[in-house]
């Protein structure tokens, strides 16, 4: 499909995809005995909250936690649209397994979340937490939009990812990130072995996440397969009061045990020397 889809007519004026960053306290609830959650001033530009505030149409991950984030955004700045107005559109799932095909069905759902774009109105897209289309499957709507000749506008916001690899002291000049470890224990330990070895050839920082629930299993396996020289590093709850990092080699790390929450999100990242 060319970038610039012509079945629009170049005279209709669109709106634009605004990209929204979200928080990073995704499953948080700051009730007692937890974190309290950030105010949202204090991780999110004033610009991205005024342009939320003002937006009817999005594309989301999550219908109930877009409209959490909007309950959250009025706190501090008027909402143009009330929550109950809001017009919240559901990302479809990715297939599993493999690449999908172009011009699949799902590509035309994509498209189709676009249709207030195309009518001249401004679209946002958020994911479940911070940068959209980053670790996400948001991107989808970014490549469509471009396709369609829609204005594609990034707002700044938290990225774990980012701020989890400046705070760990690795490479930050050539990173990867490989997204989730395969959850059968032979798989998961050879490609922990195969990114190690991929990191100490390309002196490239490795960055993996993981669900909170599995946090402990996959930080016990990162101690126990990575060579005791490798520098590893953990990231848990970034943004929040009590959010932490921690970089030490694997042999340091055998000697102090660490507890992992398993309702907050981590990144783990290495380097192997």
């Amino acid at each position: 499909m060319p970038l610039n889809d012509t079945s629009v007519s170049p005279a209709q004026k669109k709106g634009r995809l605004l990209l929204i960053p979200n928080t990073l306290d995704l499953g948080c609830t700051g009730e007692p005995g937890e974190s309290p959650l950030p105010d949202l001033r204090e991780v999110l530009p004033l610009g991205a909250l005024q342009a939320a505030a003002g937006l009817r149409y999005w594309v989301a991950e999550n219908a109930k936690t877009t409209r959490a984030f909007l309950k959250r955004v009025a706190e501090v700045q008027a909402l143009l649209t009330p929550i109950q107005e809001q017009d919240i559109q559901v990302l479809p799932r990715p297939p599993k397994g493999g690449q999908k095909k172009p011009g699949s069905g799902q590509d035309q759902a994509v498209r189709a979340l676009l249709a207030p774009a195309l009518a001249g109105h401004d679209v946002g897209l958020i994911s479940e937490a911070g940068l959209p289309a980053v670790a996400d499957p948001g991107s989808a709507v970014v490549l469509a939009a471009h396709r369609a000749g829609i204005e594609v506008v990034p707002f700044a916001g938290p990225s774990s990812l980012v701020l989890a690899l400046a705070a760990s002291g690795l490479h930050g000049q050539s990173f990867a990130f490989v997204g989730y470890l395969p959850v059968e224990a032979s798989q998961r330990v050879q490609r922990i072995r195969d990114l190690e070895l991929l990191s100490r050839k390309s002196h490239q920082t490795q960055l993996v996440i993981e669900t909170p629930y599995r946090n402990a299993a996959l930080w016990q396996a990162l101690v126990q397969h990575l060579q005791l020289d490798t520098l590893l590093s953990v990231s848990c709850g970034l943004t929040l009061a009590d959010g932490w990092s921690r970089t030490a080699t694997v042999e340091q790390w055998r000697k102090r045990p660490l507890n992992l929450p398993d309702k907050v999100p981590a990144v783990f990242s290495w380097l192997a020397s």
